[in-house]
């Protein structure tokens, strides 16, 4: 369980977009009314939660969060009401639930999509009359809770599917804030950045200024941004990492491009184009399918060992073959 009553850093932004979306925060964070965020991934929804919280009159209070999306569906109900001992099964001491520990400040609910009919009802209570009972009992409990809800479902097209209940839908919804994307906030590309890729030279204990190249600046500034902000953190502390320096020159969007890979794409390209050459060449199959196989099969072995350097175990690697396959190979065609 997380319970915050601190303030945290404040949200970098100087772009029309950023600012306008923190004014909307601003004006809706004093109305002790629920709130929606709605955002794609790593546009930072808790962090505008938080804000909620803390600019409210409910600052003192606790700031109380709930991923809805980790907890199974048998679950959620314990999480969000607590239970009596002896509930169900492994239930041996009463515990209490999110609205309790959040009573007098805020209840975060992140991934408010995933949530099970049977539990939206219970939260519907809630907001509407600020009783419930924890699992296992019938006694009442009444808590003062503000709900905050964010997600990157279409909750309307849920409701009118029926996986949403609409009634909580229009509880829930008193204020709808979008979260702009990061690619809506090319200001703020570089700003951050630059706060990002300073944090991780300190913490490298690195002793430089932050400089990024012409390229690895309009690298960052034309990239789409999926992920947003922790899509652009995490990028943003790699390249400064893998420099070692202040100086950025370089910057790796997808860690997963295998090298080996792309090599290994390049070869079998390249020996396709080879043996359309040949084949043109040689009449195209005159020359008989098990000669051109054999022909085929060569040039791989030939450019692999060539672009390994000849280490047939890099070799076999890059042909994505064992090194007994790819020995076998050199004995078969009596390459040395």
């Amino acid at each position: 369980m997380v319970i915050s009553s601190q303030p945290i850093d404040e949200a970098l932004g100087q772009s029309e977009p950023f600012l306008d979306f923190q004014d909307q925060l601003s004006r809706v964070a004093p109305v002790n009314r629920p709130a929606l965020l709605l955002g794609e991934r790593g546009t930072g929804k808790e962090l505008a939660a938080r804000r909620l919280h803390f600019l409210s009159e409910r600052w003192e209070g606790p700031f109380v969060t709930l991923n809805c999306a980790t907890l199974s569906p048998t679950l959620i109900e314990s999480e969000l009401f607590g239970h009596e001992r002896g509930a169900y099964t492994g239930a041996e001491v009463r515990r209490i639930g999110r609205f309790e520990a959040a009573s007098g400040g805020t209840l975060f609910l992140d991934e408010i999509g995933t949530i099970p009919m049977q539990a939206q009802e219970k939260i519907l209570r809630v907001v509407e009359y600020h009783f419930f009972e924890r699992v296992g009992s019938s006694e009442q409990i009444e808590v003062d809770v503000r709900i905050i809800c964010a997600t990157n479902a279409d909750l309307p097209a849920m409701a009118k599917k029926g996986k949403f209940k609409q009634d909580l839908l229009d509880r829930l919804s008193f204020e709808v804030l979008f979260l702009p994307p990061l690619r809506h906030r090319g200001e703020d590309i570089m700003l951050l950045a630059d706060h990002f890729g300073s944090r991780m030279l300190f913490e490298l204990g690195i002793d430089a200024p932050l400089r990024f190249s012409q390229g690895a600046v309009r690298a960052l500034e034309t990239h789409r941004w999926e992920g947003n902000v922790r899509e652009l953190k995490n990028v943003v502390e790699r390249a400064v990492y893998r420099a070692g320096s202040g100086t950025i020159d370089a910057i790796d969007f997808d860690p997963f491009d295998s090298p080996y890979f792309a090599v290994q794409r390049q070869v079998s390209e390249d020996a396709d184009n080879a043996a359309v050459e040949r084949g043109a060449a040689e009449n195209d199959l005159s020359v008989g399918f098990k000669e051109l196989v054999a022909t085929y099969e060569q040039g791989l072995i030939r450019q692999a060992l060539e672009t390994a350097r000849y280490n047939q175990k890099k070799s076999a690697a890059i042909l994505g073959l064992t090194y007994d396959q790819f020995r076998g190979l050199l004995r078969k065609y009596g390459i040395r």
